[in-house]
């Protein structure tokens, strides 16, 4: 559908979406490549009447669907003038199609249309349905933005390489801070005394990938800390409260290949601003 190495903007026409798309043109001004904007409209799974209205010039459903696309290029183009963007309608569940159209691409860009103050979920299903199902990394965009805040990049014991590396390219690209943190996981209740190993093993985890970022992103300031807490999503979220994305790997895998792993699931739930879910191929 667009040339590989591109970014892709899922547009529905709402405010969130509207972020994602200025954001996503930013993102791709950045890099240097190009934006393909997505509306995906499901009015033809719901009736065969897509007009246009007799009489009724520039009317109908598929004209409104084109009408938001239009819109959603018109967005990128604001965003950043002389951008390579392109646009594209395609009918059927929007999931469905933009994790299709993450082959091969840079990353998808959605806006998150969760219920704010509903159990504090603040993710639709169509983001978290994205999250688990495309082939590359999915960001979320929420109209709280930091823009002068850190990039955090969560690494659990694996040191998280893909998630350090699309960190390492976001703070490359916006020359922001970077920040690593890693979570020394206690359970509630349990002694601390007796563990000192597991201290050790955490700032090692810790200190490996801050090699590696300093490696893969060396004109970008990097800095780390271990955190202790019974909940990891909940050291997370605390400790990026300013961050202007929040970079975390996903474990589905084999026959769990569409789920995102617990601890993204809830950073993705009830994270405040954006988030980066890395993803790669069936990752």
């Amino acid at each position: 559908m667009e040339e590989s190495g591109s970014i892709v903007a899922g547009y529905d026409g709402s405010a969130e979406a509207a972020a994602a798309v200025h954001w996503a043109a930013r993102q791709a001004d950045l890099r240097g490549c190009p934006l393909h904007v997505v509306h995906v409209s499901i009015w033809p799974l719901l009736t065969h009447r897509l007009g246009p209205v007799p009489g009724v010039a520039d009317s109908g459903l598929e004209r409104s669907a084109q009408a938001i696309l239009e819109e959603g290029v018109s967005h990128a183009r604001a965003a950043a003038p002389g951008l390579d963007v392109q646009g594209t309608l395609l009918h059927g569940l929007p999931a469905s199609y933009l994790a299709e159209a993450s082959a091969g691409q840079e990353m998808v860009v959605v806006g998150s249309r969760g219920l704010g103050g509903f159990l504090g979920l603040l993710v639709g299903s169509v983001s978290l349905e994205l999250a688990a199902t495309a082939s590359c990394p999915v960001a979320v965009i929420r109209p709280d933005l930091h823009p002068g805040g850190p990039i955090v990049a969560a690494v659990d014991a694996s040191g998280s390489p893909t998630a350090l590396e699309d960190a390492c390219a976001l703070a490359s690209a916006t020359q922001a801070r970077l920040s690593v943190l890693h979570v020394h996981h206690v359970p509630a209740g349990y002694a601390q005394r007796n563990e000192p190993d597991a201290e050790a093993a955490a700032g090692e985890v810790l200190h490996a990938a801050l090699r590696r970022a300093r490696a893969l992103a060396p004109y970008v300031a990097v800095e780390g800390r271990v955190l202790t807490d019974s909940s990891v999503p909940h050291a997370i979220l605390k400790a990026s409260d300013d961050a202007q994305m929040l970079v975390v790997g996903t474990k589905g895998h084999g026959f769990l290949r569409q789920t995102i792993g617990s601890t993204a699931h809830a950073v993705l739930h009830h994270a405040r601003g954006p988030v980066l879910i890395s993803r790669r191929g069936n990752s």
